[in-house]
């Protein structure tokens, strides 16, 4: 097989790292700085240790993960980490806040609360991501090259 500058999975990793950062973002961008009627980080935290009952750390780690590591993620910086990271914070969101109201999104308001659909989906790209990398067209493989 040729040589090629054609890479598929460099265009599927650069897919998913744009697709989830941007859904990731605006959940982060809530939780940071109050934007799409969020609370900002004071009111999250305050959330987060005082009615969830986190360790302020995990907290914080949450806020960052994602409005910055979105934003990272986006860019192809820590790809790795930061889709393991996503794989623990969806599991943990999705086991702790909505499994119990099934599979299914509150599409039709008919429900208590959302499923974990959208949580298994972040998982699976975080995973994807995960196994494949940033692809060619991430930062750090620009930074790893330019050495």
């Amino acid at each position: 097989m040729k040589n090629s500058s054609f890479q598929p999975l460099s265009l599927a990793a650069i897919t998913l790292r744009i697709l989830l950062g941007l859904v990731v973002f605006p959940h982060g961008a809530q939780k940071l700085f109050g934007w799409f009627g969020g609370y900002g980080f004071t009111g999250t935290m305050q959330y987060f240790t005082g009615t969830v009952g986190l360790p302020w750390l995990i907290g914080f780690l949450v806020i960052m993960l994602e409005s910055i590591g979105a934003i990272a993620l986006i860019a192809g910086l820590g790809t790795r980490a930061i889709a393991a990271a996503y794989i623990i914070l969806a599991a943990g969101i999705a086991f702790t806040s909505h499994v119990q109201y099934g599979f299914f999104s509150n599409w039709f308001g008919n429900q208590k609360g959302e499923g974990y659909e959208y949580f298994l989906l972040w998982m699976g790209m975080a995973l994807a991501l995960l196994m494949i990398g940033g692809g060619q067209y991430a930062v750090e493989r620009i930074i790893r090259t330019s050495k």
